[in-house]
């Protein structure tokens, strides 16, 4: 009898050492462009170009990292530790500096560090569920995993991923939606149309309607319809009878059982309540407020705190994108109306959006490794390296934290801070608006219709409001013309291609972002 296949463990020295290294610099990396562009790249796909690289270089104590697992293990540490450091870290404290309020600065660290860390054991535990299945779309992760696969094997695969490579590189450089464009191959068709009609609707809204979307509330409503109908269908999931109801044609049943994902999300609201007592303790805020207020402040802060990332990760999972910061506007938007004091929202601002965005990065980490681990033909196996995938993804989180402590006092002096930090101050400060609220609730209902129509495995609200919340025409357009060019020819002449699209948009956006954030 053959000895069960071991996975390459995330703490064995050489590969949690070189992973380190890595980690730090993507940190800092991304804290650098987050603040510059206001965007973070795709790091996935860059902490897979690190690992091919590192494996090629022609000194013998890298040789191992050869190894598919170990440059998999490799990618999602530094893709964990650079979106950690950007997307929660440094976006958090950047709100309360920016509020002025410099004495919560760490608490918030602290509260974004637990929130971020409790939001990736979390994908962890729900992954390959009838909720989050492995087989689903997970588009990044699927670009990631063919790309190492086409680099350990070389041939066929690699000469198309190449094609791929140069076309997204070239695109991008004339401003053409490349990742956007390869996501479509290989997400769910019905999802990526809704997104493109409402990227679509929201880039050409003032010709349209004559006045734009953006500066009304009319797509945070879209979403707040949407995200409540799609929590509905995601509870339906979950607390149907049976292991699985799923056919057997549709694929291996999901290894997480509906009564896991119960105990998970059980678990897991109780661990992000804990981190809201804990906030709310360190940062003073018990103070400021009636002992009624304070109870309802850390039960909405533990409400948005998972539901954020349920939602996240269904319209990641499905499509690509995740409007993370658009959710937790929402969230915070809701509780100006609750009365809450301006500090404790701000800590709210921070706490949640810091839950949402790791969610949906691990979650494509776990996609990478759950395709070149054999799609879990050998069950122990996987089981056994998504367990080190997620040591890797936690090690990378507290990188982030302690990275963010080190270097922002430095973006503080330099005013580096993420432009959406100050837009969430500007909402705190701004207050409660009446018309706000009426918009909210209006265009609330049309969201929940669109996403009762096309149910849950298609997503078509949430990703419908995640396009009406972001200004991006072109890359609209580019998925639509896209979408048609997949019901015309299909999938199959794309195939590494579409996820060369995606490595080649991701790999010139992070190098041009590293050149302007340094200029």
């Amino acid at each position: 009898m053959n000895e069960r296949k071991k996975h390459v463990k995330a703490l064995e020295p050489r590969t949690l050492i070189l992973s380190l290294i890595v980690s730090v610099l993507s940190a800092i990396i991304c804290m650098q462009i987050i603040s510059r562009i206001g965007i973070t790249p795709n790091t996935s796909i860059i902490g897979a170009i690190v690992a091919m690289t590192l494996a090629r270089i022609p000194l013998s104590f890298l040789k191992d990292f050869r190894s598919l697992d170990r440059q998999n293990l490799v990618q999602t540490m530094t893709s964990g530790a650079g979106f950690a450091a950007a997307n929660c870290g440094l976006l958090s404290v950047g709100i309360m500096y920016v509020f002025g309020t410099p004495k919560l600065i760490l608490p918030m660290l602290i509260g974004s560090g637990l929130a971020t860390l409790i939001g990736m054991h979390f994908v962890y535990k729900v992954y390959d569920s009838d909720l989050y299945p492995a087989a689903g779309a997970w588009p990044p992760g699927v670009a990631t995993a063919q790309a190492l696969i086409a680099g350990d094997e070389g041939g066929k695969k690699a000469r198309r991923l190449l094609e791929g490579v140069l076309a997204g590189v070239v695109g991008r450089h004339f401003g053409l939606p490349m990742a956007g464009i390869g996501i479509v191959f290989i997400a769910n068709i019905f999802a990526m149309s809704a997104l493109g009609v409402g990227l679509v609707i929201r880039g050409y809204s003032g010709t349209l309607f004559g006045f734009d979307l953006g500066k009304t509330y009319i797509p945070h409503g879209v979403m707040i319809g949407a995200g409540i109908v799609s929590l509905v269908q995601a509870l339906a999931i979950i607390f149907r009878r049976g292991s699985s109801s799923r056919n057997n044609s549709d694929g291996p049943l999901p290894t997480v059982s509906h009564e896991k994902v119960k105990q998970t999300i059980f678990f897991h609201t109780f661990l992000f309540g804990l981190g809201a007592v804990v906030l709310a303790l360190l940062s003073g805020i018990w103070a400021e407020m009636s002992v009624g207020k304070l109870i309802l402040w850390i039960v909405w802060t533990t409400f948005s705190a998972i539901v954020a990332p349920i939602l996240v990760g269904l319209s990641a999972m499905h499509s690509g994108w995740f409007p993370g910061f658009a959710i937790s506007v929402i969230f915070l938007s809701l509780g100006l109306f609750m009365g809450f004091p301006g500090a404790p929202l701000a800590l709210l601002a921070g706490y949640v959006a810091s839950t949402g965005p790791c969610f949906a990065d691990m979650g494509y980490d776990l996609k990478t490794g759950w395709i070149i681990r054999g799609e879990g033909k050998d069950l122990e196996y996987e089981l056994d390296g998504r367990r080190q995938q997620a040591i890797a993804e936690i090690v990378g989180g507290f990188v982030s934290v302690v990275t963010v402590f080190f270097l922002m006092k430095m973006h503080f002096r330099l005013d580096m801070l993420p432009p959406v930090s100050r837009v969430f101050a500007a909402t705190v400060q701004a207050g409660a608006n009446p018309d706000i609220l009426r918009q909210l609730l209006m265009w609330s209902v049309v969201g929940a219709i669109i996403q009762a129509i096309g149910g849950a495995k298609r997503a078509i609200g949430i990703l419908f409001a995640t396009g009406l919340l972001i200004k991006s025409p072109l890359y609209g357009i580019g998925v639509l013309a896209a979408v048609i060019c997949r019901l015309i020819w299909g999938t199959k002449w794309m195939e590494m291609r579409e996820a060369g699209l995606i490595a080649g948009d991701g790999i010139y956006g992070f190098i041009s972002a590293v050149v302007r954030s340094f200029m």
